[in-house]
C-alpha cells in the first residue's frame, strides 16, 4: 500500500536525501560503538526493576 502511495506521489529529492543521512548517522554511530570507540560517559548504565 505505501509503496504504491510512494509511485503516485513520490517524496522530494530533498526528503530522500533527508532519509538517507539519518540512516547513514545511525549506521556512523552503531560503526564506532561496536569498534568499540564510544566513550564511556555516553554510555547508559542498565538500572534495576525497582519498584
Amino acid at each position: 500500500m505505501r509503496m504504491k502511495r510512494w509511485v503516485q506521489n513520490p517524496p522530494s529529492p530533498r526528503r530522500v536525501k533527508f532519509i538517507f543521512g539519518i540512516i547513514l548517522i545511525a549506521a556512523i554511530i552503531f560503526g564506532v560503538e561496536y569498534a568499540g570507540y564510544w566513550p564511556d560517559w555516553a554510555t547508559a548504565e542498565r538500572m534495576g526493576r525497582r519498584f
